[in-house]
């Protein structure tokens, strides 16, 4: 029997007819232990999605927020409009890089696990959303990652020792161990430091692009989020300051279907499409099959030209599958189903993509082979020459001073003072000649 709603306030209209009222708790389709089927996904054929012009007005082309930007069938044939017809040796090199990407994932996963750092995030499934997003855009551009995009410095040849001298936080770590394990930062590459705090990156990205365009540049913004980042207010300030006036950047929502240990519910994909956000701003916005790299590619080189071109920002919804934990922190078995990501219907990008190659007779399964193994080699001896120079928790790697510096462009005389006291302090306990190992 329902309950009876409390009596209104005198001078109120009676409501007696009317059910209490109530919330509503998101809740995933599956829990450890259940059968996970994708079947209800809709995946529209590769030719179904129209590719408008880069000029088209947002409000022309809003069912682009609702459909799936695909070019790669589930054969390997790359087709439609949104085929970006790239030459062989451009594919490769992105398999190339993906590959490397991963490759780098595992080891350093293995690395936090065997007690050599203290943190790490796999980007497992999701390498297209920032391989292939990175190849379509000029290396001059800016970006403004999350803490998932490693493949983007990878992309940009950034030196894997750099990037792993950051993890274990020592001698050669241009951070100085400042920095959670994998949030890095390297502006000579255009990579903007890394953030722990959720979607700040897009408003900055938006105040660049807009630097950019008062300056008559010519380079544009891409920023990146997951799903559960676009419900912090960040986004939505981001949003607006870039349809206001028009900055020349590009939104990615990598909708993995998870966060931490929350779905996608919980930031409002049970009601419509991420990229459906980018209606009610007037901007424009897609929705793409992250785990089809030339879909990505394809779809970030149009939101490019649109905002190279004055053409405004564009918000493009990766629609992927986060294949393992959210980090080394997490353990996923305990709040989704154990074959959630082999059930996942539309695969594995380096899988796609190395199909597509093959079909095309550039590519085969030596080949494949050989340059695995190549990739991890390159890995395990770059890793090898990074512990050389220190792993975090074994030992102090940098200066005790460097505490102190970095903060104010001339050190204030308060700070002076506790600096050297402590460096008496550290030369009565060590010796004058002590260095950090």
């Amino acid at each position: 029997m329902p309950k009876t709603p409390p009596e209104r306030r005198e001078g109120s209209q009676p409501a007696s007819n009317l059910p209490p009222l109530s919330l509503h708790i998101p809740e995933p389709r599956y829990r450890p232990g259940d059968t996970p089927d994708f079947g209800d996904i809709d995946i529209p054929a590769v030719e179904a999605t129209p590719r408008p012009g880069e000029a088209t007005k947002p409000e022309a082309m809003r069912h682009l927020c609702y459909g799936l930007v695909r070019v790669l069938d589930f054969d390997g044939e790359a087709k439609g409009l949104w085929n970006p017809n790239l030459a062989p040796d451009r594919l490769r090199s992105m398999l190339r890089t993906m590959v490397l990407l991963r490759a780098f994932d595992d080891r350093m996963f293995r690395a936090q696990r065997q007690g050599k750092t203290s943190f790490y995030m796999k980007s497992t499934g999701e390498e297209a959303t920032s391989v292939a997003s990175t190849m379509a855009i000029d290396r001059t551009d800016m970006v403004f990652p999350s803490y998932r995009q490693q493949g983007i410095l990878i992309a940009r040849d950034y030196p894997l020792i750099q990037m792993m001298n950051q993890i274990y936080s020592n001698r050669g770590d241009h951070l100085l161990g400042r920095q959670l394990p994998i949030m890095y930062s390297a502006p000579e590459h255009g990579f903007f430091s890394v953030s722990g705090n959720l979607a700040t990156q897009y408003p900055q990205a938006v105040g660049w692009a807009m630097a950019s365009a008062s300056k008559g540049d010519t380079r544009i913004a891409t920023a990146w989020c997951g799903e559960g980042s676009s419900a912090e207010g960040d986004f939505h300030s981001a949003l607006t300051f870039a349809t206001v006036y028009n900055a020349p950047v590009i939104f990615n929502v990598v909708n993995n279907q998870w966060a931490i240990s929350s779905f996608s519910g919980f930031a409002g994909g049970e009601r419509t499409t991420f990229a459906a956000r980018a209606v009610g701003y007037g901007i424009a916005g897609l929705r793409v099959d992250g785990n089809d790299p030339l879909a990505v590619y394809a779809a970030t080189q149009w939101a490019a030209d649109r905002a190279r071109t004055n053409n405004g920002p564009t918000l493009i919804e990766h629609f992927t599958y986060r294949a393992e934990g959210h980090s080394t922190s997490d353990d996923p078995s305990a709040y989704r189903a154990a074959q959630e990501a082999r059930a996942w219907p539309f695969g594995d990008p380096i899988a796609r993509l190395r199909q597509h190659l093959e079909r095309l007779g550039e590519w085969d399964a030596e080949r494949h082979e050989a340059q695995a193994k190549e990739l991890d080699e390159l890995v395990k001896t770059t890793q090898k020459q990074a512990e050389k120079l220190g792993i975090l928790g074994h030992g102090m790697h940098q200066p005790f001073e460097t505490m102190f510096e970095d903060v104010f462009e001339e050190m204030p005389w308060h700070l002076k003072e506790q600096c050297a006291q402590m460096l008496a302090e550290q030369e009565a306990k060590f010796g004058p000649d002590w260095k950090p190992e």
